[in-house]
């Protein structure tokens, strides 16, 4: 169903296009509940995960479409990112296709309802969702770099209640000076605030059964040495694990796009050999134990297959849906 849409789809521009599937899956998520997710099952850091392949950051900002994304067979979803007060991000055209490419750039800036609004949202469906749901965290444009952990505790506390999982975002190229908290010093100071706040909030709400876990998610546009100081510098802080990656700034010779001259970040296929190189460097830093969540360009079996090979625990999907629609979800499930 979804190839003969496709078409339809891409006539129209990318951000209503994506607003348009959106409405789709909330209206999918009022329907009674389906088959659990296919695929073999995994626990980790006190989580339960149906499957290993999970849905990234950046399509689900808002969790408005939480019920409806859970149907489609994914082992976990994240949401956001989500920002402390609600921002409108960038100016529009934000967000376009390199249909040649099978890629996507972005430059969205964060826009985000806010973080009460988006714990609203998980509350109201929580009951109704059998995966893991991680809540991705960043700062709010006009914060200053030096004052931005002051934003994530916020957003961590808005949201604790409701997050399976905490994703520190550092590493987005659209908020201006974002990517200088992933310098090893800043992420180490941003992530121990976050642990310290993380232990507050569990006294604070007793209910909670667990901590979740506080991830990071890194850049794949690290110089040589620079990851491995990162990564090393914010386990040492307390993180339980690492998403390896964002998207890219560079632009692959490989290109061949006319999109491909827009600011932004680059995600879909051409991310994938950074990505996982990204992955690989990540698990040499962190030795055995610490959780990686590898994302970036994965597009088929072989892609998270190789994934898990460089060291990742699970994996996220984002720009192949786009491309390839719902129906990849399950075959990535599957190792098909």
């Amino acid at each position: 169903m979804y190839s003969a849409l496709r078409p339809l789809l891409f006539a129209l521009p990318p951000e209503f296009a994506h607003n348009l599937a959106f409405a789709a899956l909330r209206g999918f998520g009022a329907l009674p509940a389906s088959a659990p997710p296919p695929g073999t099952g995994v626990e980790l850091l006190g989580l339960t995960f149906p499957n290993r392949i999970g849905l990234a950051a950046g399509l689900d900002k808002d969790a408005t479409a939480t019920a409806g994304l859970a149907k489609l067979g994914f082992g976990f979803l994240e949401v956001g990112t989500v920002t402390p007060r609600p921002q409108p991000g960038n100016p529009k055209p934000r967000l376009f296709r390199l249909k040649e490419d099978l890629a996507l750039i972005n430059r969205m800036g964060f826009n985000s309802a806010g973080a009460d609004a988006v714990a609203m949202n998980l509350r109201r469906i929580r009951d109704c969702v059998d995966v893991p749901v991680g809540v991705n965290i960043g700062k709010n444009r006009v914060t200053p770099v030096e004052a931005a952990a002051v934003d994530y505790r916020a957003c961590l506390a808005a949201t604790y209640d409701v997050a399976d999982y905490v994703v520190v975002n550092l590493s987005s190229p659209n908020t201006p000076g974002l990517r200088d908290l992933q310098a090893a010093d800043a992420a180490r100071d941003v992530v121990g605030e976050l642990v310290a706040e993380r232990q507050r909030l569990a006294v604070e709400c007793p209910e909670k059964p667990r901590l979740p876990p506080l991830f990071v998610k890194i850049a794949p546009d690290f110089a040589p040495g620079d990851l491995e100081e990162t990564v090393a510098a914010a386990m040492s802080a307390g993180a339980d694990g690492i998403v390896a990656t964002n998207t890219t700034v560079s632009r692959p010779v490989s290109l061949r796009s006319n999109g491909a001259v827009e600011a932004g970040g680059l995600s879909g296929r051409p991310l994938f050999p950074l990505a996982l190189q990204a992955v690989r460097r990540t698990r040499d830093a962190v030795g055995e134990g610490p959780v990686i969540i590898g994302v970036g360009g994965i597009s088929s079996a072989a892609d998270s297959a190789a994934m898990f090979d460089a060291g990742a625990d699970l994996v996220q999907v984002y720009s192949a849906l786009v491309f390839q629609g719902p129906a990849l979800v399950k075959r990535l499930a599957g190792g098909s």
